[in-house]
């Protein structure tokens, strides 16, 4: 619905007796003044310290990229593509040639839909810098003449069962111990890819390639500071130098093309049409392993449209990705991490107001605190209504599995911060402050933790001499290309040259 951006502002209020008037040598000023003056009706804020704490937290929530940095994120990065050609070669289960989705944030950050119940807390400053989220396929079904039978009959919308029954016999035995079996009454056998099992697998393989790694340590070798299993997750703290980053590794089958139970989808109107183009946003999905609370845990996989959200974005206005930064910050303080309400369904909420709102509206650079304040709306009226439809498949209820007394415990929960939301943005920049201040001490103790793993060499470590050329192409790479994500095809038989690639371009 097209709202008109002269009555997009009807949750706030003036504090001038008249509004101001239009004349030609006074627009601006005038418009200044009414923005300097008008206040949130709810909580009776300005706007403008409301937006003001919002470009604040931006700035205290900003990882800073030096050359130096740049350089350890690559290095770790490196090390992390390494390890996953060993898993590949343990028993050939992995693609040889793989193509992998990184994107920034972990998985705890609501970067993907998965489960956060059974995940440990992991706090930026005191256990990690930087976090990043890895798709790893285990299934690279990318050939269009390969029959794929998605079979959605067991599974709430949203959520299918994969049968291997159409697959050649090398990849059914190659991989049926990561399968269920179920027998017809016209004696053929059905293999259901299972994704407790293929965690299970590929858990238990990187454990002995780190293994093997700590038998025999290279000189400069990233410190594995921290690995956990959390379920279908893999958690995985790496030190170099003096950053300490966190990988959420998550295996995945990974299709191209479209499923059919998101076509309809494609048929509506879009806030990113003419941005780019349908292709860009239907290149692929996956299939991650997670389930509903009634699905079979065994068989069930979620699908994922990660690979079109990091298309998506680049869509949305700075201004509103500042505001959901910001709200997401909040959520996960006021609810403790929450784990019933995952910070994923945040950023469904502004999938769809940024189709609701003209682009007009939502392209103003003083319009943070108006979008901040909307997204703790709409999370509420979700939460109260117990419905959040996900963007790509609308009619999949997200918030379905709430209780009515978990729903609305979290809503009354929004409901104090939208009656004092400066009060919370303070809170966040504070927590974001903190973590600088402990990131920057591990710095001055020169390592992330002063513990050295014991795949590091601790005669080599921290002593490894940058390349200034590849330093100054990363910090490159990082300045032209601020929070973006990056999807990466690597070679395991050849990890020594970088194949991260930007959006399109490949470096």
């Amino acid at each position: 619905m097209a709202v008109p951006a002269q009555s997009s502002r009807t949750g706030s209020v003036s504090s001038l007796g008249n509004s101001p008037t239009a004349t030609p040598g006074g627009l601006n000023n005038n418009h200044k003044l009414w923005c300097c003056h008008e206040l949130d009706f709810r909580s009776g804020v300005k706007i403008e310290e409301l937006n003001r704490l919002i470009h604040e937290f931006g700035k205290q929530d900003q990882r800073e990229y030096d050359d130096q940095r740049a350089l350890e994120i690559h290095t770790a990065k490196d090390f992390i593509f390494s390890m996953l050609g060993m898993v590949q070669k343990l028993d050939q289960k992995l693609p040889v040639a793989n193509e992998y989705l990184l994107l920034s944030g972990g998985v705890r950050e609501g970067v993907v839909d998965m489960d956060l119940s059974e995940l440990a807390i992991y706090n930026r400053g005191s256990d990690y810098d930087m976090a990043f989220t890895l798709l790893v396929p285990a299934l690279k079904l990318h050939d269009r003449n390969q029959p794929v039978t998605l079979d959605m009959r067991h599974s709430a919308l949203g959520h299918s069962w994969l049968s291997l029954r159409l697959f050649d016999e090398g990849t059914i035995n190659r991989w049926r111990d990561c399968c269920t079996l179920t027998d017809h009454l016209n004696g053929t056998t059905n293999y259901f890819f299972s994704p407790t099992l293929v965690a299970d697998w590929f858990q238990e393989a990187v454990g002995l390639v780190l293994a093997e790694l700590q038998r025999k340590p290279q000189r400069g070798t990233p410190r594995v500071e921290r690995v956990e299993r959390h379920n279908t997750l893999l958690s995985m703290v790496l030190g170099v130098g003096s950053s300490r980053m966190l990988y959420d590794i998550v295996p995945v089958v990974s299709f191209k093309g479209w499923p059919a139970v998101a076509q309809s989808w494609l048929m509506e109107n879009h806030f990113w049409d003419g941005k780019i183009t349908e292709e860009e946003v239907i290149s692929g999905f996956y299939l991650l392993p997670a389930c509903t609370a009634t699905g079979c845990q065994e068989n069930e996989w979620r699908l994922s449209f990660a690979r079109s959200e990091v298309q998506l974005k680049k869509c949305i206005s700075p201004g509103l990705m500042q505001a959901y930064q910001a709200c997401k910050a909040i959520v996960n303080k006021l609810l403790a991490q929450p784990t019933s309400v995952s910070p994923y369904y945040l950023r469904s909420i502004m999938l769809w107001a940024c189709d609701r709102l003209p682009a007009s509206y939502l392209s103003q650079e003083d319009y943070a605190a108006h979008f901040l304040l909307g997204l703790i709306d709409d999370l509420q009226h979700c939460l109260v209504n117990k419905t959040c439809p996900n963007y790509f498949i609308p009619q999949c209820n997200m918030l379905e599995h709430l209780c009515d007394e978990t729903a609305m415990f979290h809503a009354r929960k929004l409901a104090l911060v939208r009656s004092d939301p400066a009060e919370h943005l303070r809170t966040i920049i504070e927590q974001a402050k903190a973590a600088n201040r402990l990131t920057q001490e591990m710095q001055r103790r020169g390592g992330s933790s002063g513990l050295l793993s014991p795949i590091a060499d601790p005669s080599s470590a921290d002593h490894q001499q940058p390349d200034d050329r590849l330093a100054k192409k990363l910090q490159q790479l990082v300045t032209e290309n601020p929070g973006k994500s990056i999807s990466v095809f690597i070679n395991p038989d050849d990890v020594t040259r970088p194949h991260f690639r930007i959006d399109d371009k490949f470096f």
